[in-house]
């Protein structure tokens, strides 16, 4: 796996939305399926408010096509009903990668 950069986003929920936005990010690993460019995707919890996505990207051109997709759109769409904050967007090069085959 010749994975090479990444986007670490960072996510507050209003404290009354974090199921919401939980279900959300649950929701959207349909949405991540679908681009072949994006090589690994985690959306996480941290706290009770407080999430998170990872993404891996062999190249910028899939970064790229993955900032410009259809996750940062709908976050977009639902994103000031359900948090508090802008999101805070970091991109990333991976300087090592562990992958392991198997389940």
């Amino acid at each position: 796996m010749d994975l090479k950069l990444g986007v670490l986003a960072l996510l507050e929920a209003k404290p009354d939305k974090a199921g919401e936005l939980r279900d959300f990010l649950i929701g959207g690993k349909t949405i991540v399926d679908q681009e072949p460019g994006t090589r690994t995707w985690y959306a996480f919890q941290i706290d009770d408010t407080h999430f998170g996505i990872f993404d891996t990207f062999a190249d910028e051109d899939a970064r790229q096509a993955h900032l410009n997709g259809e996750i940062p759109k709908a976050l977009g769409e639902v994103g000031p009903d359900l948090l508090a904050k802008d999101p805070e967007l970091n991109t990333v090069d991976l300087l090592a990668v562990k992958h392991e085959s198997g389940d």
